[in-house]
């Protein structure tokens, strides 16, 4: 059961919640602006989906998993993975950032970089030395050739 709760789209839920919470309880008068905060927004929600849809299909196209904390069959380098070695990370940040932003949580900000930190140490990290350990060169090769990030 704990295997299934430590998992990214919990703990994005979990930030989301708390972005929420803070609009609800406690707004403090702030804003980000009226248009270009729902705009931005909506294109970093929009922007992460199809991100990790993107990954998720290839991943699916190699038939590796995509759960974390299980070993990869295979190592996917193609498709998104070309410009990203972790595009569903980084697409639950963009959704994180870009409700953040549609929903005017300004207090809330200072999650997104704790949601990538907590991505960080409890998923990207185990996960890239599962793969050094499997892939050797070809990942090292990889990790030099593709950040980790953008």
């Amino acid at each position: 059961m704990i295997k299934w709760v430590d998992m990214p789209p919990v703990w994005l839920l979990g930030a989301l919640a708390l972005a929420r919470l803070q609009v609800r309880f406690l707004p403090a008068g702030l804003s980000f602006g009226p248009v270009w905060a729902d705009l931005l927004g909506g294109l970093l929600v929009g922007g992460g989906i199809v991100l990790a849809a993107l990954a998720i299909t290839e991943m699916r196209r190699h038939r590796t998993t995509v759960i974390p904390h299980e070993a990869p069959e295979r190592m996917v380098t193609t498709g998104i993975f070309t410009r990203t070695r972790n595009p569903i990370y980084l697409g639950d940040a963009m959704i994180l950032a870009g409700l953040i932003l549609y929903w005017d949580a300004v207090l809330a900000l200072p999650l997104v970089p704790l949601f990538v930190w907590v991505l960080e140490r409890r998923f990207i990290v185990p996960e890239e030395n599962v793969m050094r350990r499997k892939f050797r060169a070809d990942f090292a090769r990889y990790a030099q050739q593709t950040r980790r990030w953008l």
